[in-house]
C-alpha cells in the first residue's frame, strides 16, 4: 500500500515529504526505482528540518543532486531521498573574485557564468553533467583541472542539523576522490577561488573550446552517466576497453559506446541490472586482457541482484 504524502511545516513555508516517488526521471541513466520517501528543499532551513525528520524516524538519508554519475538500484532506495537541485543560490565577490554556491548549482551553469565575468579557474567543468556538491564529493575534473585547485571550503551538514566548515586541506583529495568519500556527508556550500583571466573574450573563448571538445569526442545521444571508469593512470579507461573490442558491446538495454568506450548508454530500455551486469563485464574482460581491474567511477547505490 502506497504510504500517504507527508508535510513538514516550517515557520514561513511547507515542504512536502512524499512516498514511493520514481528516481527514475532524476538520474541521467534514466534508471532506478522508488524512493520510499523524497523531498526536494527550496531553502536551508527546509533542507535542515527535512534531515532532523529522516534521524526522528529512524531513516537513513541519500542526498541526490544532478543524478550524475549515479546508478540506482531498480528496487529504489530506502529511507529518505533528499533532493538538493532547488538549492542554487550564489554569490559573486567582484573585488575577490571570489564564489559561494549551495551544492545543487549545476556546474556547467556556473562555469558559464563566472566565464561571463572573466573569471578563470573553472573552465574545465563546462561539459561536467552534475552539480557543485557533487563536484566537491567526487573532485570532479577535466581538461587538466579539477575542484580541488580553485576550491576553499566546503560546508557540511551534520547529523545535528548543524554546518561544519571544512578547508581544501582537510577535504584530502585525490584523483576524483576526497575525504567524503570515506566518510560521507552531505556538501550544502562550496566556495571557491577564482582569478581574473586575460581577458573576457579569452576566459569564454577557452570555455567553449572545452565544451565542443566535450561534444565532439562523447555521446550525448543516449542517456548515460558519463565516464563510467576511473583512468588506470598512464593509460585511460576508455582505450583499454575500447582494445578488448568491447564498443558497441550490448547486454539488454545497455551497450557500450561507440564514440567513447567508456561510457555506458541506456538505449530506451535498459534496467539498473542491465547496467549493473555490463559494468562487471566489461572488468572482467579488461582484467582478463591487461591485468588491470577498472574501478569504477560512477557510484551505485541500492541493491542489486546476483552477477549473471
Amino acid at each position: 500500500m502506497t504510504q500517504p504524502a507527508v508535510a513538514i511545516p516550517l515557520a514561513d513555508s511547507e515542504c512536502e515529504i512524499q512516498s514511493q516517488v520514481s528516481l527514475a526521471e532524476m538520474t541521467t541513466f534514466r534508471v532506478g526505482g522508488p524512493a520510499e520517501w523524497f523531498v526536494a528543499p527550496k531553502t536551508l532551513e527546509q533542507l535542515q528540518a527535512s534531515y532532523a525528520w529522516a534521524h526522528e524516524q529512524k531513516l537513513p538519508v541519500t542526498f541526490l543532486g544532478a543524478g550524475s554519475n549515479l546508478l540506482i538500484s531498480d528496487q529504489g532506495l530506502p529511507g529518505l531521498v533528499i533532493s538538493t537541485r532547488y538549492l542554487r543560490q550564489q554569490t559573486l565577490d567582484l573585488s575577490t573574485y571570489r564564489v559561494t554556491v549551495h551544492a545543487g548549482k549545476p556546474l556547467p551553469r556556473l562555469a558559464w557564468q563566472v566565464a561571463k565575468q572573466g573569471w578563470s579557474g573553472l573552465e574545465w567543468a563546462v561539459g561536467i553533467p552534475g552539480t557543485v556538491g557533487g563536484a566537491v564529493v567526487m573532485n570532479a575534473g577535466a581538461h587538466g583541472g579539477c575542484t580541488a585547485d580553485c576550491l576553499i571550503e566546503a560546508h557540511i551538514l551534520q547529523l545535528d542539523g548543524s554546518i561544519q566548515i571544512i578547508d581544501q586541506a582537510e577535504m584530502a583529495f585525490q584523483y576524483r576522490s576526497s575525504v567524503l568519500q570515506k566518510h560521507p556527508q552531505p556538501v550544502i556550500l562550496a566556495v571557491f577561488q577564482l582569478q581574473a583571466g586575460a581577458s573576457i573574450k579569452q576566459v569564454q573563448a577557452t570555455t567553449q573550446a572545452h565544451l565542443d571538445h566535450r561534444l565532439s569526442t562523447q555521446p550525448y545521444d543516449w542517456p548515460s552517466c558519463g565516464s563510467v571508469f576511473r583512468n588506470p593512470l598512464p593509460r585511460t579507461a576508455g582505450w583499454l576497453i575500447e582494445q578488448s573490442g568491447l564498443k558497441g558491446y550490448t547486454l539488454g538495454g545497455a551497450q557500450v559506446a561507440q564514440k567513447h568506450a567508456n561510457f555506458i548508454l541506456n538505449c530506451g530500455n535498459a534496467t539498473a541490472n542491465d547496467i549493473f551486469n555490463l559494468i562487471y563485464y566489461i572488468q572482467q574482460k579488461v582484467e582478463e586482457n591487461w591485468s588491470l581491474l577498472l574501478h569504477p567511477e560512477v557510484k551505485m547505490l541500492g541493491e542489486f541482484p546476483q552477477i549473471l
